[in-house]
């Protein structure tokens, strides 16, 4: 939940295991990319390579580490208070709003929000949940590290050719054995987190454009959610008009209009 502090940090030992897991695996793709399948080579085609998939690997570690330390859109603990909830009362943007109360946190419940039971909407993969305010790096998150997944088993399939080839040599600092042992757990590791990632990714794109919660996703009743178009819906999530700084991580989407006490998770 929000504290009095800017920073956000959830502390789970079984999220910070699985985000320590995370860049393990992604360190473990890099060296093998990098000191098995293209330096090996010194050529200007396996340099170019390397500069590719590393801007990949970069974003992708840049998304995700903005997903984790990003506030989703917490509502304050305990905000439900009686002078809370008669300020929304005196607000004529509120005043015909039905304010209702989590039981479990005592907190205002924003229209289409839900306790966090760690279900739909929370990921350990980033130790956060996913909410209005870093779904945008959750989204370049699992599209970076699907690309780049798809880019190793390029490569790795790539090298595979080369050291079958006359050219073995390039096989080299390794020996065979241990070059196809460290390209094969490449290639399964590229396979495995890049369909994983490409269904992540899918599943987010699919809630943009509906404008729609996972939650909501499950209920068979949709009345009363008022919709907007899908490209607005693209718009608020990563920020004005379409430009490359929707693709940048280090870019932050400023959120106007908005209420503290009206943030909530999707």
């Amino acid at each position: 939940m929000r504290t009095k502090s800017k920073r956000w940090f959830i502390n789970d030992s079984c999220g910070i295991c699985c985000v320590v897991f995370t860049y393990l695996l992604i360190f473990f793709a890099e060296c093998v990319v990098l000191f098995v399948t293209l330096l090996p080579e010194s050529s200007t085609s396996s340099t170019v390579h390397a500069i590719i998939y590393n801007v990949l690997i970069i974003l992708a570690v840049a998304a995700h580490y903005k997903t984790m330390v990003t506030d989703p859109g917490a509502v304050p603990i305990g905000n439900a208070t009686p002078e809370a909830l008669r300020n929304l009362r005196d607000n004529g943007s509120f005043r015909d709003m039905v304010v209702v109360k989590c039981v479990k946190c005592e907190c205002i419940k924003p229209e289409r929000a839900h306790h966090c039971r760690k279900m739909d909407h929370h990921c350990p993969w980033v130790n956060n949940c996913v909410g209005e305010y870093n779904q945008k790096y959750f989204v370049l998150f699992t599209m970076y590290i699907c690309l780049s997944s798809i880019y190793s088993i390029f490569l790795g399939i790539r090298h595979f050719i080369i050291c079958h080839s006359i050219e073995a040599r390039n096989c080299k600092p390794f020996s065979l054995p241990a070059t196809i042992v460290f390209v094969v757990a490449l290639l399964f590791e590229g396979l495995l987190f890049g369909l994983f990632t490409l269904i992540m990714w899918s599943s987010q794109m699919y809630a943009i454009a509906n404008d729609e919660t996972g939650i909501e996703a499950l209920k068979s009743n949709k009345d009363g959610v008022q919709k907007k178009a899908w490209l607005m819906n693209f718009k608020e999530v990563f920020g004005g008009s379409f430009s490359l700084l929707w693709f940048s991580p280090f870019n932050s989407v400023h959120y106007r209009g908005k209420e503290d006490a009206m943030h909530y998770i999707v």
